[in-house]
């Protein structure tokens, strides 16, 4: 038989509170003491009721029933408010068009020291690699430049460094330079800035000041736009311009006058032909449009067969580091299925059109256009553009590059690179290198072949 175990307990003395205030603060001090901690759901529960007041408290919204219009008038109710505005949808696309990864964004700062890291290790070993050469390799012949080291060549570089000062301060002042200064102004300002020309600077070069001077005023002044014939805009396009944004500036609808004399028929009115657009440079002839290499080559080929089409004035024309011709760039990884269950690419050019099936039909198509607008080249440039130097000289039926026709009065063009070797160059860093220098060889023949006695003589500029 199991022993019975007697459990002493003890018992803790009871104290009478008592109506001194010693008495009392006694007993509580000691039982505090000897209480057990709380936990932390307890202090936080306590916490959040002794924060919480009567004014955080929230009142629940309270719905009032519907009546109609006619009722409310009559009993002079109160119309209903509105409904809270329901939170705004993110957008799932960036600015290129590329879907965001589901849920919240990650904060600035991870993403800006990302990039700020990938881009200069990126950098560093790409140096080593290749080096790209500079914008002043790609500089228009017969541009309106000062000569070097003389005093308005330091001037105007001058104030292109101190032109985020000059732009606010000076910009009443600006629109008075003469024409044939702007060109070299609005060049240096491309170089100094490392986001090149913005939209904002050519207006505040190319226009006047906006309700400071009628139009009578500037009748004198205006004309100074007719002397400038070259727009340099290298390392600009893609990062702080659009060829858009060039299109609108150097072309703008004029609003029809209103006729205050009355028509003979409303037909005639309707029919009156609008007024052709104003060119803000009419005597443009060199044209810069070079891509910066270390950018993105992000370059519209179907905005530029639309402004050669309003430009065919131009003689100097450079498209360097420009991207292969392409219509729908963004659709190379892009398919449609037919009805027959097979895949057919959505745009012209797919991401193996030019290396596994040696087609080039759409990039002849788009060089076509581009030479039949741009008749009156005589200067073109296509450094860094060694991806798609084959497309000058295939054919594919009528689509080709017209060297003796179109751009038969062509007589300098530019074939290099745009990068030469570094130190620690790959093995495929020289094959591409060395597969540029002989496809430029082989255009330079096609074109002195082309033209045999029946156009000008040409001179290219190529690596090696």
């Amino acid at each position: 038989m199991p022993k019975k175990r007697n459990h002493v307990k003890t018992f803790k003395p009871s104290f009478t509170a008592s109506t001194t205030g010693s008495s009392s603060s006694l007993p509580s001090d000691s039982h505090d003491a000897k209480s057990p901690p709380k936990g932390v759901n307890e202090l936080l529960a306590n916490l959040r009721q002794a924060t919480a007041g009567p004014s955080s408290s929230r009142s629940l919204p309270v719905t009032s029933p519907s009546v109609p219009p006619a009722i409310r008038e009559i009993l002079q109710i109160p119309e209903t408010p509105s409904p809270i505005p329901r939170r705004p949808v993110r957008q799932r696309f960036d600015n290129h068009g590329r879907r965001l990864p589901p849920g919240p964004a990650p904060p600035r700062s991870w993403a800006a020291r990302q990039s700020i890291e990938g881009d200069a290790e990126n950098s560093l070993l790409r140096s080593r690699r290749i080096s790209y050469s500079g914008l002043d390799r790609n500089a228009l012949p017969g541009a309106p430049l000062p000569d070097r080291g003389s005093l308005i060549d330091v001037t105007l570089k001058r104030l292109a460094v101190d032109w985020d000062i000059h732009r606010i301060y000076n910009q009443y002042h600006l629109y008075f330079v003469p024409g044939h200064l702007k060109a070299a102004l609005i060049h240096y300002i491309g170089v100094a800035s490392g986001a090149g020309v913005s939209l904002n600077d050519l207006k505040t070069v190319l226009f006047p000041p906006e309700d400071m001077y009628s139009e009578g005023e500037l009748d004198s002044h205006s004309r100074s736009n007719f002397e400038v014939t070259c727009l340099d805009l290298s390392a600009s396009i893609g990062k702080s311009l659009r060829l858009k944004d060039v299109l609108d500036l150097l072309f703008r609808d004029v609003k029809p006058q209103s006729l205050e004399e009355p028509q003979e028929s409303w037909e005639a009115a309707y029919n009156s032909p609008s007024p052709p657009p104003a060119i803000l440079l009419p005597n443009l002839t060199h044209l810069s449009l070079a891509l910066d290499p270390r950018g993105s080559r992000d370059a519209s080929w179907k905005q530029l067969l639309t402004l050669s089409s309003k430009l065919p004035t131009v003689t100097h024309l450079s498209l360097a580091h420009w991207p292969e011709p392409c219509l729908t760039p963004r659709s190379k990884c892009s398919t449609v299925s037919s009805p027959q269950g097979c895949t057919i690419p959505y745009g012209g050019t797919n991401i193996y059109s030019h290396s596994l099936d040696h087609d080039w039909s759409e990039a002849l198509l788009v060089l076509r256009m581009v030479s039949n607008n741009f008749y009156k080249l005589e200067f073109l440039d296509l450094t860094g553009c060694a991806a798609w130097f084959n497309a000058l000289q295939l054919e594919d039926g009528h689509d080709f590059v017209d060297w003796a026709g179109s751009w038969g009065k062509i007589t300098l063009l530019r074939l290099h690179t745009g990068w030469s070797l570094g130190t620690e160059a790959m093995i495929s860093d020289h094959t591409a290198f060395s597969d540029a220098v002989a496809i430029a060889k082989t255009v330079e023949k096609h074109i002195r072949a082309m033209r045999a006695g029946k156009g000008r003589f040409i001179t290219v500029e190529r690596d090696g």
